[in-house]
């Protein structure tokens, strides 16, 4: 009996190490994990049933031990990926963490809209390591019910506490131009400079400079043709690789 209970627990181990490096591989390349049709029948039944399929018929030891598995205990549900991913997070989050050590640091926030129609808030880390080096680390999105900017406020803290930070640690604030982020009289930027005075706002003056370029277009008639050209040409051009050898 003990042999037998040894055994499904090594099945298992050999199981869940399968599925963790399968999250694995798809979280480094970034892909997408699950497919609009996974039925068997499907031809492309997703990223990680894919991989799963693939790796699995070239190792005999891992294929066996999920052909003898119960069909609810494959440890390929989307529940379990989603356990999976979760786990990765949190070791990241740990590095992260270690890398930044105590020193301050400066964040960039941002807001969109995903393809479901919810608001999201993306945050970046900006700090020194300890080389010397600049670095940018990308901490998480948030949704967020309203944009207003006390649930702004926080819901960036709630994240920051994620990693064990404060604001008190923060010493740079970066947004676009959008009022509810950086209002001079009721943005998020003076929330948190009324709890810290150190946390320097800076525009992203590159968003700013993109902004400037579509309006002087819209308004400027001449200008009009001028884009449409340049994307024509190049559309031509790197359509084909004849054409770019001549140019």
């Amino acid at each position: 009996m003990s042999c037998t209970t040894g055994q499904l627990k090594n099945n298992y181990r050999i199981q869940l190490d399968a599925a963790i490096d399968y999250v694995k591989l798809l979280l480094v390349q970034g892909l997408a994990f699950r497919g609009y049709n996974e039925s068997e029948t499907s031809r492309n039944r997703g990223n990680f049933l894919v991989v799963w399929k693939f790796l699995t018929s070239h190792s005999p030891d891992i294929k066996d031990v999920f052909k003898n598995a119960l069909k609810n205990n494959k440890l390929i549900a989307p529940s379990i990926q989603k356990d999976i991913m979760n786990a990765c997070a949190v070791v990241t989050a740990n590095a992260i963490s270690l890398e930044l050590g105590d020193e301050v640091f400066s964040i960039l926030v941002d807001e969109a809209r995903d393809i479901s129609n919810k608001e999201q808030m993306v945050v970046v880390l900006f700090f020194m390591d300890k080389r010397g080096c600049v670095v940018e680390r990308f901490v998480g999105i948030v949704h967020v019910t309203d944009t207003t900017v006390v649930s702004l406020k926080a819901a960036i803290e709630s994240l920051l506490e994620i990693y064990g930070l404060s604001i008190t640690r923060i010493r740079g604030q970066g947004y676009d131009g959008a009022s509810n982020m950086r209002g001079e009289f009721n943005g998020t930027k003076i929330l948190l400079l009324a709890e810290n005075k150190s946390v320097h706002f800076v525009h992203w003056f590159a968003h700013q400079l993109h902004l400037t370029l579509v309006v002087v277009a819209k308004n400027h008639k001449k200008l009009g043709p001028f884009f449409s050209c340049t994307a024509n040409l190049t559309y031509i051009v790197g359509g084909s690789c004849k054409r770019g050898d001549i140019l």
